[in-house]
């Protein structure tokens, strides 16, 4: 597994290119978006990438450039015409302390 950090000052459009070229491999059959942890996981379901965002949700500037990016990936991912699905729980109360 290939942890990746991501810090608040992220470029939505280079974040979005290297997920996006990570989701059109093969290999890869599921993004499963869950807050700060973003698990992309093979047809084996092995977890294959780990994509931390270190920022504070409660920035609405942050929590803004997650949905794009979110949105971003998720158009890549359905226009693969395969079986590469997500799962998505981005923002949740939990993720608040």
């Amino acid at each position: 597994m290939k942890e990746i950090r991501i810090n608040s000052d992220f470029d939505v459009d280079e974040l979005t290119s290297k997920i996006n070229a990570i989701m059109s491999k093969w290999s890869i059959k599921l993004l499963d978006i869950n807050g700060p942890d973003w698990a992309i996981y093979t047809y084996e379901m092995d977890l294959k990438y780990l994509i931390h965002f270190n920022v504070d949700f409660y920035d609405l500037k942050i929590r803004i450039k997650l949905e794009d990016l979110k949105l971003n990936v998720i158009h890549h991912i359905e226009s693969l015409r395969d079986e590469t699905t997500y799962r998505d729980n981005l923002i949740n109360l939990v993720f608040f302390e």
